[in-house]
């Protein structure tokens, strides 16, 4: 079964993929911003997420073959061959995008990774303890997803994060189920492509928060290095989710890549 998804709009297919403390509502403001440029807009719920069935095992591989499936079904032509489509994903969702365009490269043009690693292991040890036991230690004392979400949404935001960002970011997260939300965080921790990112061979721009904890500037301008078509960006004032704590800079940063990589452009080896 194709996993659930909202959309919006009609052009090109730009979906989303959301981070594992949140769900498609994390990119409500861009499915509307987005439809408004000429693409149609689409944002998932991961397996397990919403009204997403489940899979088995919960592993990376699988979160990417029903991305594959949902791509295929938005995109095919009449004579049974398939578009590709423009790929964004945020924290988890940018590795399962990782996942996709390495799998299946035809499916996608442009690849935009916000707040995301290529591995959880670039991360000192202590740090991966802490994010693990941040979110699982509460569970197992009995605390509720919107508890949780109330008490991690705002140390993770920026100084400079829109409130209303923060609100929806916590109302994402507190809509999660448990079960899921555990099997996800262990996938998420095992995750590893740093090997494979020079085979990444389209557009990629990886985007951040200047107050991101996990996807530090510093991290994700490493993570750069290793891809052959990579741009950064980093947003100020914000943190964990840029897309919800600055969406018109968000918005405007994605926009203005894919006006700058559009298919058919002579690009160079390295973007700037």
């Amino acid at each position: 079964m194709l996993p659930r998804f909202t959309t919006l709009g009609r052009g090109p297919v730009l979906l989303m993929l959301h981070d594992v403390d949140a769900s498609h509502l994390a990119f409500a403001p861009q499915v509307e911003s987005f439809a408004t440029q000429g693409y149609q807009a689409v944002a998932w719920d991961m397996p397990g997420y919403g009204h997403s069935p489940p899979i088995e095992p919960y592993d990376f591989k699988g979160l990417a073959a029903r991305c594959v499936a949902l791509i295929e079904a938005l995109t095919q032509r009449p004579d049974g061959s398939h578009a590709s489509v423009i790929l964004l994903g945020q924290g988890m969702g940018g590795m399962v995008a990782q996942e996709v365009v390495l799998r299946r490269p035809e499916l996608v043009n442009r690849l935009i990774l916000s707040g995301t690693l290529a591995a959880f292991d670039d991360l000192p040890a202590e740090q991966r303890d802490a994010y693990a036991n941040d979110r699982t230690t509460p569970l197992d004392a009995g605390e509720t997803m919107r508890g949780l979400a109330q008490r991690l949404v705002p140390r993770q935001v920026g100084p400079g994060s829109l409130p209303e960002g923060a609100q929806l970011a916590e109302h994402a997260l507190g809509g999660v189920f448990p079960s899921t939300y555990r099997r996800a965080l262990a996938a998420l921790l095992r995750f590893d492509r740093r090997a494979a990112l020079a085979h990444v061979r389209v557009p990629t721009l990886l985007l951040t928060g200047e107050f991101d904890a996990i996807a530090t500037p510093e991290r994700v301008q490493a993570m750069a290095l290793d891809l052959p078509l990579a741009h950064c960006a980093v947003l100020p004032g914000v943190g964990r989710w840029p897309n919800l704590e600055a969406p018109e800079e968000f918005d405007g940063a994605v926009l203005s890549f894919l006006a700058d990589t559009a298919p058919g452009m002579r690009l160079p080896g390295r973007l700037h």
